[in-house]
């Protein structure tokens, strides 16, 4: 038995990974990334940079991606609870704008598996969350971009809880996405 099990989404490409978690009366041990046994499981990436955010309830980051250095994302919630989001932007794709979303937690230990062509954004949804990801390319800030979270042609279901929309903290840049009609109608979608 492989050491990550990847489990299929609406959306082709986009998979739920889950490590295998060894656990005894000291705590637990997990690989959380091995290039050999993804490419086992048909996951072929050459990641080249990690990063690592810390949040607070309600913080919302996204929906972001790159027109140029585009990145495959292996993300992870580290400490807390995030609910995490990928959108299809890959022009022609059968799934174009369509989302795909998943909990990850310190709990779970479940990974969201992103390819390029994609935005991505999380909601934190416990008191605080460490965010963790791995990326196949740099970030090249020149060429970020971004879709408004709140999108309704998306319509993506953020899984509020008790929260309310005037609770949710984000970004002077991520309140200030396009939609995706918008997007469309820009030179910034043509390099995607």
């Amino acid at each position: 038995m492989g050491k990550f099990k990847k489990i299929e989404t609406k959306i082709p490409d986009v998979y739920i990974i889950e490590p295998t978690v060894f656990g005894d009366n000291r705590g637990y041990f997990m690989e959380t990334y091995s290039k050999k046994d993804f490419e086992e499981i048909g996951l072929n990436y050459n990641f080249v940079q990690d990063n690592q955010s810390k949040s607070k309830k309600g913080v919302l980051r996204g929906l972001h991606f790159q027109k140029e250095n585009s990145q495959a994302k292996l993300v992870r919630c580290i400490k807390g609870e995030v609910f995490d989001v990928a959108v299809d932007l890959r022009p022609g794709s059968k799934t174009y704008g369509q989302w795909e979303g998943v909990i990850l937690t310190e709990e779970n230990k479940k990974m969201f598996m992103i390819p390029k062509g994609f935005a991505h954004g999380f909601l934190v949804l416990s008191e605080e969350a460490e965010f963790s990801y791995k990326c196949d390319d740099i970030y090249n800030p020149n060429a970020e971009g971004g879709v408004a979270w709140n999108d309704e042609d998306i319509n993506i279901k953020w899984p509020l809880g008790n929260m309310k929309i005037s609770d949710l903290i984000t970004s002077e840049k991520d309140a200030k996405w396009p939609t995706l009609r918008e997007l469309k109608n820009t030179d910034l979608f043509k390099d995607l």
